[in-house]
């Protein structure tokens, strides 16, 4: 078949056909067809264009198919384009030091993985051999990935089938909107999670926890910000027991929220960080752990039980030094910071005064969820159904939304113009005010 005689229709039957799709029940599918994709805007073989305000899992922090990007994967291509892990290699070299660059001082190596699950993986592995114990804390309100500890230490539902790794339990982190303390403020919700936080690690055993794996800013399960102070108290909490503190900003770092590193809004530094998907925009999968410079000496003189056949592979390399290379020269990440507070903060904060069916708005930089609800005074979620149709509907007029349970999370590509947010956000009133009138 030739490029220009393939149709939406033939793409989505050889799909249905042959492949099998992730968190899904196979039969009810019906997957939107793209064809081509630039900046912030992706098109279908029929020519129809949608508006990305998803980055699609919010990875593409640098937009689709920058040609900076793209050449430097053409040209690692043309001069190396796989070698065994265990021999050095210039693009290896090249993304650790320039990822290290952004990180706070007294981080010394990065390990690389395949994607952010693996890098939870490896960053649970080093924080256990590191302090001899097993136990790893986690929140319910998380999702750190879809391999064996990524997933038993995620929070929601879909670790229950999958429950194979041991020693991990879980504890409620902070969440004002939706409060399991009865907290009235956000300084009394960050004083009660922490007082509940206190208690798990006390009867869990302090001597038997090996680390808390928190997400700077819970994503998946509605962009969390947490209170000022918590993630300080959390890293209090840890310090006063032993505990290796592990912050996942696999989905918001590399300028999501306006910064580089999430953590940054909070003043805290964690002792391993763990990140993928912005860092290369998801061009070619790569994720890894930023290591504290006491973990990398522990290492010095011990074996190190990890490994994987592409960590570092030279084609996800030279896309981590291109993106990075080209947020710092273009102000991306401010940019995104800028956008944020000017544009969407306030946009989204007018549609929430508008429209009842949005119960909350939160979020930082162009990391934002709308909460919709089917009834402001009890806050109950907005069912399924009714946001099935919604999404339906953006999609409709052209815009592509990243909708989870009863949240639309408001993430797009961090050089979203201010145009396009305005186009975003027209599209959303339109859309949420038709289904604010059926409350």
């Amino acid at each position: 078949m030739s490029a220009t005689s393939i149709t939406n229709e033939y793409v989505r039957q050889l799909d249905r056909q042959h492949v099998f799709h992730s968190w899904s029940r196979q039969s009810q599918l019906d997957p939107l067809v793209i064809a081509e994709a630039a900046g912030c805007r992706l098109h279908d073989y029929n020519g129809r264009e949608y508006l990305d305000f998803s980055s699609q899992l919010v990875n593409t922090n640098i937009g689709h198919q920058h040609p900076r990007v793209i050449e430097a994967i053409r040209h690692q291509a043309e001069q190396l384009a796989t070698i065994a892990p265990a021999h050095a290699n210039l693009a290896r070299g090249e993304a650790a030091r320039r990822i290290l660059e952004r990180a706070p001082a007294g981080f010394s190596k990065v390990f690389f993985t395949n994607a952010g699950a693996d890098a939870n993986e490896n960053a649970i592995r080093m924080a256990r051999s590191f302090t001899g114990r097993d136990k790893v804390l986690s929140a319910y309100r998380s999702y750190h990935g879809n391999t064996g500890a990524a997933i038993a230490a995620t929070g929601d539902w879909r670790r229950v089938p999958n429950e194979f790794s041991r020693g991990h339990a879980h504890f409620f982190n902070p969440f004002l909107y939706r409060s399991e303390f009865w907290a009235t403020s956000e300084e009394e919700e960050c004083e009660r999670a922490l007082t509940h936080l206190r208690r798990v690690i006390e009867c869990e055993g302090p001597d038997a926890i090996a680390a808390i794996l928190l997400e700077s800013i819970p994503g998946t399960a509605g962009i969390l910000v947490p209170p000022r102070a918590y993630l300080q108290g959390v890293r209090q909490l840890a310090d006063e027991h032993g505990i290796m503190l592990i912050l996942d900003e696999v989905m918001a770092g590399f300028g999501r929220t306006g910064r580089w590193f999430a953590f940054e809004h909070f003043n805290v530094v964690p002792d391993l960080i763990v990140f993928a998907k912005g860092v290369n925009s998801g061009y070619v999968p790569a994720g890894g752990v930023l290591i504290s410079e006491p973990i990398c000496r522990y290492f010095e003189d011990r074996f190190f039980a990890g490994g994987l056949t592409y960590s570092g592979h030279p084609l996800a390399m030279a896309a981590i030094v291109a993106t990075l290379d080209t947020m710092s020269d273009e102000g991306i990440v401010e940019h995104a910071d800028r956008i944020g507070r000017e544009r969407l903060t306030p946009g989204l904060a007018e549609l929430t005064k508008r429209h009842a069916i949005i119960g909350e708005t939160r979020g930082l930089g162009v990391f934002h969820a709308l909460e919709l609800v089917s009834d402001p005074e009890s806050r109950a979620p907005l069912p399924a159904a009714t946001m099935a149709d919604i999404k339906a509907a953006l999609l409709e007029q052209g815009l592509l939304p990243f909708m989870v349970e009863n949240r639309i999370h408001v993430v797009p590509p961090c050089i979203v113009l201010p145009e396009e947010v305005d186009q975003g956000l027209g599209i959303l009133d339109d859309v949420l005010g038709r289904f604010s009138l059926t409350l």
